[in-house]
């Protein structure tokens, strides 16, 4: 038999181990403070969204701005080139907006700006990526949207924004816009730079033969009777029955 001859001051630390466990009160404090910290790491997350978003919108208008366009063209056409849907770029141009700036004020043309923004996106799909390409110039990727389709929707914005009344200070403004749209296929030989350029010149075209008006890439311009009944049977299946 072995006898223990120490005494409790010979245990050392040891003695004292049952003193070391969480008080109560402890764990109720590093439970608050596990708390805090999950409440800050969700509002850091949301400040970081909101950033995000702050840095691919337009202050003025909420649409996304011309840097996020440009990242999203980019997305699009590998998008196309891996899986062959055909996607459609829309440049809209406000006609003789320069006008209202100089007759009705700048604060009149940031309301126009705005309102044409709310009735572009009001028009179209979710899907969808409408921006302001800048000043009074605004953008649409139509993902997996044939040529004809995108003109036709080009059509129903455009009729939109002419039928659309602004009123300030008690008087009303109306507004017309000009369109250029190109589609970009699979296997399609343009560059972004190139997309962008095509979809601009079928826009000024739309200037010059009177503006208020969609010219598309083969250059025409577009009427109702271009669009075949199977073509507006598409259309009125990807946004119900605004085909018309």
């Amino acid at each position: 038999m072995i006898a223990c001859a120490c005494s409790d001051q010979d245990w050392g630390p040891h003695t004292n181990m049952s003193t070391t466990e969480h008080s109560p009160s402890t764990a109720t404090g590093s439970q608050t403070e596990l708390e805090f910290l999950r409440l800050r790491v969700k509002e850091l997350e949301k400040e970081i969204k909101s950033l995000n978003e702050l840095v691919r919108t337009d202050g003025l208008t909420g649409l996304y701005n011309q840097r996020y366009f440009r990242e999203a063209l980019h997305r699009e056409c590998e998008r196309t080139q891996r899986s062959g849907d055909d996607f459609c770029l829309v440049l809209v141009d406000l006609d003789h907006f320069k006008k209202v700036n100089d007759h009705w004020g700048h604060e009149a043309g940031n309301i126009a700006l705005k309102r044409t923004a709310k009735l572009i996106r009001a028009t179209i799909r979710p899907t969808d990526l409408p921006c302001r390409y800048g000043g009074e110039e605004f953008a649409i990727l139509l993902p997996g949207t044939p040529l004809m389709i995108s003109v036709q929707v080009a059509e129903r914005i455009r009729s939109t924004i002419a039928g659309a009344v602004i009123v300030i200070d008690d008087k009303t403004l109306t507004l017309t816009a000009s369109f250029g749209v190109c589609a970009f296929q699979r296997n399609s030989t343009l560059s972004q730079d190139q997309l962008v350029e095509t979809a601009d010149k079928q826009l000024y075209q739309a200037k010059r033969e009177g503006r208020n008006r969609v010219c598309y890439e083969p250059a025409k311009s577009h009427t109702r009777q271009q669009v075949s009944q199977s073509e507006k049977d598409m259309l009125s299946d990807l946004f119900g029955n605004k085909s018309d």
